[in-house]
């Protein structure tokens, strides 16, 4: 199988809600690496890299949330890093 790398903005109600702790969380429990962060308009960026059904994991543990309300999301393929951690910025 392989890797793959997306990088992801995601708008609504994302930030103030443990929506950064909760995608480390989920990313460190399936093995995706890459990172999360605030941006100073609200939304949230994101890349995340490991196997596509695992990231699809990750975003479907994210959408459960009660807190988070995610209206949009935005996203791209990009060249793998090969890193293998997941951390916050």
């Amino acid at each position: 199988m392989s890797k793959t790398r997306i990088h992801y903005i995601f708008s609504g109600r994302v930030q103030g809600v443990g929506f950064r702790w909760r995608m480390q969380t989920a990313a460190q429990g399936y093995g995706v690496s890459g990172w999360v962060r605030n941006l100073y308009d609200g939304t949230v960026e994101a890349e995340l890299e490991g196997e596509l059904a695992d990231i699809s994991a990750v975003l479907r543990f994210i959408e459960q949330s009660y807190y988070i309300s995610i209206d949009d999301i935005r996203s791209e393929t990009i060249p793998t890093e090969g890193s293998g951690s997941f951390y916050v910025r």
